[in-house]
């Protein structure tokens, strides 16, 4: 496989985070590539404040960095990512800047590029945050694969910021342009993120309770059914023991072991910072009692070695439309390091994915705690 990027901007070889020899995944595309050429063969301007919004692993920045672009992401690991392809283009420290989307927008922006997002609502809230900065000489192109942008991606450009049309495809990505018309304050719409719903009933302590849901966090809307089956068959609490909620999104699981032992001890990690935002949410909209933290984060990286009694997991099994379990592996050996002599990983995940055959590799046991048709609860102790 190809590992350089071929941009008008010279040749790169941008990796994921963490870089892995064995990953066949690139860290790039061909709507990343559209984009450049786009870029380049248009002479498109690209003055005053230019913002990247979901470049993925960096590479757009990384190509751009000479523009002194200012990237924002919801991916702890993308930022990553970006930081590691910028020194190894020899960037200059500081000549790109990593916001998350959880820090303010810049006041102005000048130039939109946008790498458009698996989730609809993530870039529903962007566009919002971002109309404010937005003037009527703003350059805004958009980019994605043909499978990931739909009508309804083109009526949220549409609908926040101004008349939009597509290109025509090649390779199979399409780029998006957008004309700014801005909307003055009084008459823009509201962000309709972040979002709040209240619990059903027969889910044990976080029956009835409130989740607070970021744009982009699985299931914003609603309860998901895999969650609901693992809320229903959670461990049993044992008093004063240390939790983590590996990959908490909006941090339901974790908050339901805290509301059922007071004196646990609750990390809620993920790699998305909407989702940590929203777990930090909906644990402070409780009124929860005990100490919990909030960390974005590498999975259980920097968490000290056999200093966890509980690990609870619903690892993801996509990765940017691919399919893939690399995360979940890494997860399980994270857990593992983490884990006391005696502690538990309980994980939550599809029947068809064999998480048992992992699991018994890795510990050296796995136990089926519960099933349905579609979902089992899994044990795995560390021996």
């Amino acid at each position: 496989m190809n590992d350089r990027m071929t941009t008008p901007w010279g040749e790169l070889a941008p990796t994921r985070f963490p870089e892995d020899p064995r990953e066949r995944l690139r860290a790039w595309d061909a709507s990343d590539e559209y984009l450049l050429r786009h870029l380049a063969d248009q002479d498109v301007p690209l003055f005053g404040t230019v913002v990247v919004v979901g470049d993925r692993w960096g590479a757009l920045v990384t190509a751009l960095a000479a523009h002194r672009p200012v990237q924002i992401t919801d991916s702890y690991l993308a930022q990553e990512a970006t930081r590691a392809n910028l020194a190894r283009a020899g960037v200059e420290p500081g000549a790109v800047q990593l916001l998350t989307t959880q820090d303010p927008p810049p006041g102005r922006v000048d130039v939109l590029l946008v790498r458009v997002p698996r989730s609809l609502a993530l870039l529903e809230d962007q566009l919002q945050r971002l109309a404010p900065a937005v003037h009527e000489g703003t350059v805004v192109v958009g980019t994605g694969m043909v499978k990931e942008i739909h009508t309804s991606t083109l009526q949220l450009f549409e609908r926040i910021l101004g008349p939009t049309r597509t290109s025509l495809a090649e390779k199979k990505a399409r780029l998006i342009f957008c004309t700014p018309k801005p909307v003055p304050s009084p008459e823009r719409a509201a962000n309709p993120w972040p979002y709040s719903y209240e619990l059903p009933d027969g889910l044990g302590p976080v029956s009835g309770r409130t989740v607070v849901n970021h744009a982009g966090v699985f299931c914003a809307d609603r309860l998901d059914i895999g969650t609901r089956f693992f809320l229903q068959h959670l461990p049993g609490s044992s008093g004063g023991q240390r939790v983590v909620d590996l990959g908490c999104g909006n941090g339901v699981v974790g908050t339901a072991m805290a509301l059922a032992d007071p004196e646990a001890e609750v990390l809620f990690v993920d790699e998305s910072f909407q989702a940590v935002a929203s777990a930090e949410a909906t644990f402070k909209a409780n009124g929860v009692p005990g100490h919990a933290e909030f960390r974005v984060g590498d999975g259980l990286a920097g968490v000290p070695a056999g200093s966890v009694d509980l690990v609870l997991n619903n690892p993801p099994f996509h990765s940017h439309q691919a399919t893939t379990d690399t995360t979940a592996w890494r997860m399980f050996t994270g857990a593992r390091r983490a884990l006391r002599q005696g502690g538990e990983l309980w994980v939550i995940g599809n029947r068809h994915l064999g998480y048992h055959l992992k699991l018994r590799r890795l510990f050296g046991n796995s136990e089926l705690v519960a099933s349905d048709p579609k979902f089992v609860v899994l044990k795995a102790v560390k021996r």
